[in-house]
C-alpha cells in the first residue's frame, strides 16, 4: 500500500437514509509526491471531494478521509494508483484525478452491499511511448486498450470525446516505437463521402491535411515533432486519401480511419479488406454523426452488424458516460441524445 493507513473506525450515521461511515487517515512517504498528489492548493482533493460526496483534508504528507463507506474506499484506491503513478515517474494532473475516481467507482459496480474491506489496487491499461504515457481514464477505455492489444481489428464507436480516436493513434505510435509495425497509415473521408477535394488548393497532402488534423494532434502528443516530420517524409507515417487506397495491401501497418460514419458501404469494405499480414486496423467513428446524403447507408453501422462476432474483431461503444473533455461535453451529447430520441418516437408515432 502506498498510504499507510493511521486510523479506522466505522460509527453509524443517524441521519437517513443510514449508511455505515468511514474515516481514516492516508500517509504517503514522499512528502514532494504528496504535495503533487494533493495538487496545487489541495485542489486533487477538492475534486475528490465533489465526485465522491467525501470530505478530505491534507495536513503535511498525510489526508484525512472522511464519508460513506464505500465512498472513502473509492477515494483511497483513487489516491493509491495515483500516488504509484509518481513513483513511477509520471504525473497527475486533474484529468488524472477525474479518471482514477471514474475507474475506482466502477470498480465498486457489482457490489450488492457496502463493505470495509479493501479491494484490489486499481489497475488501468495504458499506452506507453517514449514521450508519453496515457492511462485509461474510463472503464471503456480500458477495455478500449485492451481490445487494441489482443484483436487484429477494433471498432471503437461513439460519441466526441471519448479518447477513441486519441488512444488509437496512441497505440498505433506505440506500436511503431516498439518496432511491431514498420508504418502507420491515417485515413479518413474528406469533405463528404464522395471526397471531392478537387476544389481545394494544393497537393493532395495539402488538401487532407484540415481533416486529419485530429490524428496529427494525437501523433505529435505521442512523439517528438521533429521525429513525425522525419517520419511522414519517409512514408513511415502515411497520410492515404481513403478513396486512393483500392487496390493496396497493408502489410506491417497499424491502419486508422478515423469518421468511419461517412464511409458508404463499398468504401468500407473496400478498406477493410485492405489488411495485410502482421496488420492491425483501427475504425473509429459516430454513428449519431452520419454526415451521408439521405438514403446512402452508412459503411460503419452496416459493418458492426456484418461482423459482429467474427473472429479476430472487437467493437467497443463508448457512451457520454466515457466522455473525458470538459464536463459540459458529455451534458451536451446527453442532450443531444434526448432530442434525437424524441424525434425518433415522434417519427414512429407519424407513421
Amino acid at each position: 500500500m502506498n498510504g499507510h493507513e493511521l486510523m479506522m473506525t466505522s460509527p453509524r450515521q443517524s441521519k437517513p437514509p443510514a449508511t455505515d461511515a468511514n474515516h481514516f487517515v492516508l500517509t504517503f512517504e514522499n512528502n514532494r509526491y504528496a504535495s503533487e498528489l494533493f495538487g496545487q492548493f489541495d485542489q486533487n482533493l477538492k475534486l475528490l471531494e465533489q465526485r465522491l460526496q467525501v470530505d478530505a483534508r491534507a495536513r503535511g504528507n498525510s489526508v484525512a478521509i472522511s464519508g460513506d463507506v464505500v465512498a472513502t474506499n473509492q477515494a483511497r484506491r483513487a489516491l493509491d494508483y495515483l500516488y504509484g503513478r509518481l513513483q513511477s515517474g509520471g504525473s497527475v494532473e486533474l484529468s488524472d484525478v477525474e479518471g482514477a475516481i471514474r475507474m475506482a467507482v466502477a470498480a465498486d459496480d457489482q457490489l450488492s452491499l457496502p463493505t470495509m474491506e479493501r479491494k484490489a489496487k486499481l489497475t488501468m491499461a495504458q499506452i506507453s511511448t517514449r514521450k508519453k504515457t496515457i492511462a485509461a481514464r474510463t472503464p471503456m477505455q480500458d477495455a478500449y486498450i485492451r481490445a487494441l492489444e489482443r484483436s487484429e481489428l477494433v471498432f471503437g464507436v461513439g460519441p466526441a470525446g471519448t479518447g477513441k480516436t486519441y488512444l488509437a493513434v496512441a497505440y498505433a505510435a506505440q506500436l511503431l516505437e516498439r518496432g511491431a509495425v514498420d508504418r502507420i497509415v491515417l485515413s479518413r473521408p474528406a469533405v463528404e463521402a464522395g471526397e471531392r477535394l478537387g476544389f481545394l488548393p494544393g497537393d493532395m497532402k495539402e488538401k487532407v491535411d484540415p481533416y486529419l488534423r485530429p490524428l496529427y494532434d494525437a501523433l505529435y502528443d505521442m512523439m517528438p515533432g521533429d521525429k513525425v516530420e522525419r517520419a511522414i517524409t519517409a512514408g513511415v507515417i502515411e497520410i492515404a486519401p481513403l478513396a486512393f487506397m483500392r487496390g493496396r495491401t497493408l502489410a506491417n501497418a497499424a491502419v486508422i480511419l478515423d469518421e468511419a460514419q461517412n464511409t458508404t458501404s463499398m468504401q468500407m469494405k473496400m478498406f477493410l479488406t485492405r489488411l495485410g499480414e502482421n496488420g492491425r486496423m483501427i475504425v473509429t467513428g459516430d454513428p449519431s454523426q452520419i454526415d451521408l446524403p439521405r438514403g446512402v447507408k452508412s459503411g460503419l453501422v452496416e459493418a458492426l452488424h456484418i461482423l459482429q462476432g467474427v473472429e479476430g474483431v472487437s467493437v467497443v461503444r463508448f457512451k457520454d458516460a466515457d466522455v473525458v473533455r470538459h464536463p459540459m461535453v458529455a451534458r451536451i451529447v446527453r442532450a443531444y441524445e434526448s432530442q434525437s430520441a424524441v424525434q425518433d418516437e415522434s417519427e414512429h408515432l407519424d407513421r
